[in-house]
């Protein structure tokens, strides 16, 4: 068998797996920047919002960060992978980019 992954033959995004007589590009993990193989422990970088921990790419998760990312009155925090969402708290709802009681 020749190994056709030697080429790199993949795209930035996905890895090479060398198969039987061919080879096969899967895509990496949602959380990398390049990889080496699958899985969040096979990134080369993390992507935005996420961070190495204990060797691997880890959601980062912004509502619990020290300095608020929803500022706006009535307003909470949703972390969601690799990123966040501001909502509107219970009993509000937006109007117009504001959070007015419902």
């Amino acid at each position: 068998d020749l190994d056709e992954c030697a080429a790199s033959p993949c795209k930035d995004h996905q890895y090479c797996l060398n198969t039987d007589g061919s080879f096969s590009c899967k895509a990496c993990d949602a959380s990398c920047v390049g990889c080496t193989g699958e899985g969040s422990q096979q990134c080369k970088t993390c992507a935005s919002g996420y961070m190495k921990e204990d060797e691997k790419c880890t959601d980062i998760d912004e509502c619990n960060l020290p300095e608020k990312v929803c500022t706006e009155e009535n307003q909470d925090c949703v972390n969601t992978s690799g990123s966040y969402k501001c909502v509107c708290s219970e009993g509000f709802e937006d109007k117009d980019g504001t959070c007015v009681q419902t």
